[in-house]
Order: C-alpha cells, then sequence, then structure tokens
C-alpha cells in the first residue's frame, strides 16, 4: 500500500470508536439526608465510566457520530446500600446539515431501586440478570440506540429493541418493582408495545418525522414541514385503535416545544388539518398547540 493512502487510512481509521454513546450521568442527591455524599459521586462517575466505555453494538462511529444523552438518577431515599429514586433519561438525534440537535427519548421513569457499593463494578451480561442498576442503565441504553436508529431507516432498531426485550425478560423474574407486566406504564409494557405490530405507526412516524421531514428543513423546509405533517398524521389510526396508547404520548412528551417552535416559523404550510389531529390525539398539550399560529 503506498505510504500516502496508508497515512490517509490511519487518519480515518484512528477516529473511529467503538463507544456509541455520549452520555452524561448526574446522580442527584438533594433530596436525601445524608452528610457524607462521596458514595454520590463514585456511583456517578462509575456509572458515566460504565456507560461510555462499553461497547453495546458492533458499530463503529466517529466522535461526532455518537449518540448524546443523559441519565438523570434523583435519589429519593437511601439506607445503606439501598437506593430508591426517579430517572430521567434523555437522548438527541443531529439534524442533517444542521447544528441543531432534535429530542428523541425525553422520558422519566418512576420506579427506581437497586443495591450499590462504593467502587462496585460494573459489567453488562447480556444472558443472565446479575445486577438491577445495571440492568435498568442497559435497558434504557438499548431503548435509546433502538430510537434513534428507527430515526434514520424505516425498523431499524429492531436489533436493539430486541436486546432490551431480553434483558426486560430477565429482569421480570427477579421481581423487583418496575419490571412487572402489569400496569399502564412500565418498562415491560413499553419494550413490549415497541415491538409490537399493533403499535408500529410509532415507529412508522419515528422514521417519517426525521429522515423525511427534519432531516430536509435545511435544503427544503416546505417539504420537511410536509412530510413531518403526514408523520403525526400518521398517528391517527394508532389513536383510533388505541387512545391511550402509552406510545403517543411518549413521542410528544420529547416533541411537542419542536413541533410548536417549527409550525410557528418559517414557511406557511396548511396545518389546520394537523393542529385537528394533535388535540385529538395529544390532548394533555392543548395549551401548547393553541400557540401554533394556523
Amino acid at each position: 500500500m503506498p505510504k500516502l493512502l496508508t497515512f490517509c487510512f490511519f487518519l480515518f481509521t484512528a477516529g473511529l470508536q467503538a463507544q456509541e454513546l455520549n452520555a452524561q450521568v448526574i446522580v442527584n442527591s438533594d433530596l436525601v439526608n445524608q452528610t457524607n455524599q462521596q458514595i454520590f459521586k463514585t456511583l456517578e462517575q462509575s456509572l458515566n465510566e460504565f456507560i461510555n466505555t462499553t461497547t453495546w453494538t458492533n458499530l463503529e462511529l466517529l466522535n461526532q457520530e455518537k449518540i448524546t444523552c443523559s441519565f438523570v438518577f434523583t435519589l429519593t431515599n437511601y439506607n445503606r446500600d439501598q437506593f430508591e429514586a426517579t430517572l430521567q433519561i434523555q437522548s438527541q438525534r443531529p439534524v442533517f446539515e444542521s447544528n441543531y440537535d432534535s429530542p428523541i427519548i425525553n422520558y422519566l421513569d418512576k420506579d427506581i431501586v437497586f443495591s450499590y457499593q462504593e467502587y462496585q463494578p460494573f459489567f453488562f451480561n447480556a444472558s443472565a440478570f446479575e445486577s438491577n442498576l445495571v440492568s435498568l442503565v442497559s435497558y434504557y441504553i438499548y431503548i435509546i440506540l433502538g430510537m434513534d436508529a428507527d430515526s434514520f431507516a424505516p425498523n431499524g432498531g429492531t436489533a436493539y429493541f430486541q436486546q432490551a426485550r431480553s434483558i426486560a425478560n430477565l429482569a421480570q423474574q427477579s421481581g423487583i418493582k418496575g419490571w412487572e407486566a402489569e400496569g399502564s406504564r412500565n418498562r415491560f409494557l413499553l419494550i413490549d408495545t415497541m415491538l409490537s405490530n399493533t403499535f408500529r405507526e410509532i415507529r412508522q412516524t419515528n422514521y417519517i418525522y426525521h429522515r423525511l421531514g427534519l432531516d430536509k428543513m435545511v435544503n427544503t423546509p416546505l417539504e420537511g414541514k410536509n412530510q413531518m405533517m403526514k408523520a403525526i398524521q400518521n398517528l391517527e389510526s394508532l389513536y383510533q385503535r388505541r387512545p391511550n396508547a402509552f406510545l403517543i404520548q411518549l413521542f410528544f412528551d420529547s416533541k411537542v416545544e419542536e413541533i410548536v417552535n417549527i409550525f410557528s416559523d418559517g414557511p406557511k404550510v396548511d396545518f389546520q388539518e394537523t393542529v385537528n389531529t394533535l388535540k385529538k390525539i395529544a390532548p394533555f398539550f392543548g395549551g401548547r398547540w393553541k400557540q401554533i399560529k394556523v
């Protein structure tokens, strides 16, 4: 191989990383009456290292291609090595030819319980349940990876969702809160519905909204807006079958601000039908939809 070609190849591969995430973990202990804060700082540091240095897929990405995400643990109770908390999970996706990152997931899990001893090592074992904290974090990492991949290709995240379901199935056997199949908003329901054909419109909408819509906004904003409206209206058939679908609210929890901002500015489109759809399928944001001038 010529020296110049060898050098260029080295430059390219040197920028590739096996790790897929650019994650920030925050452990907020403000609600816990604990004088010694060191264990919380150690936990935060260890989780940051675990998430950002573990290889979660077989992809090799450039630094700028990594998924930006965050995990905010708000501790509500602590007793020796037992923790109770809520967990806010957020992730973003870059929009083509822009410096804008679009929110993909913004989800609050209120049923977080785990045990942890300071300096306890974290390892992900895909075939066994060994630590509820590791299972929790790993599960949401594969949810993030799946939703991100779905936004770039139709059903592109299936393999990651299947891994999340495997984690949930193993964790469910532990009997620990949050993994049970019963209830209207939990980890088992989230991944079960995400992989169900009954809720296929959610994944279709994720792709149309981002890849065919947002990614066109820089060069052809009118086409981009029309595709985004198509994506939103695509959810109406799901609403007709399952009016209280958990995934519909999950989608709009991350998208409400973006939709309001985009359709309140730029080239005008006939948005009235889409507003009516939004008011019907996402009435919990009715006040925000009124701010869009059609």
